[in-house]
């Protein structure tokens, strides 16, 4: 059986600063029809910033969906004509102040394929230097340093629970970019 959903027509439903609502109908593999919600979202690009030293900078901040603050790597939506790489080299210096010259590329990843078409480019910056950030026009948070290995506990502790943290912190580990 082929496992391709046909769209039959596709209607816009929201359209908002960062994402776009539609609904479409579609033909099902059987010749069944049925309707996808889809958000549709230009795709983000996070990075893990960690230093010569092995220090791992997060950032720690309010989540509003969730109503809790919570540990993140740097990362954010590409912008009109901007690369994922580009969006997670001013992202790194945004929100931790942070500077590499050494720059891996840890793959994609589909935070939520059920829902949503969003795409992360995820990065790891070894080697990065830190000065003050430059944080967006109401962009709030806190960053803090830990050692790698103390990362590791946080995710395995469920003290970080963002999705792309954790996938970014385990590719590294699994690639051996850590010292």
């Amino acid at each position: 059986m082929e496992l391709v959903e046909k769209t039959l027509n596709s209607n816009l439903k929201f359209e908002g600063k960062i994402l776009k609502l539609k609904v479409d109908r579609v033909q099902l593999p059987d010749g069944s029809v049925s309707s996808r919600e889809i958000v549709c979202h230009n795709g983000g690009a996070c990075v893990l910033p960690i230093s010569a030293d092995g220090k791992v900078a997060l950032v720690k901040q309010f989540r509003y969906p969730y109503k809790e603050v919570i540990y993140e790597i740097p990362a954010g939506k590409i912008d009109q004509g901007e690369s994922p790489k580009q969006t997670a080299v001013r992202e790194l210096f945004e929100e931790v102040g942070g500077k590499s010259n050494n720059f891996v590329d840890l793959g994609i990843i589909y935070p939520t394929p059920g829902y949503t078409n969003e795409k992360i480019y995820v990065y790891i910056a070894l080697d990065t230097i830190y000065e003050q950030p430059s944080l967006d026009e109401g962009e709030f948070l806190d960053v803090e340093f830990f050692e790698f290995n103390k990362v590791l506990e946080m995710i395995e502790d469920n003290t970080i629970k963002d999705s792309k943290t954790i996938i970014s912190v385990l590719r590294a580990k699994i690639n051996n970019n850590i010292k």
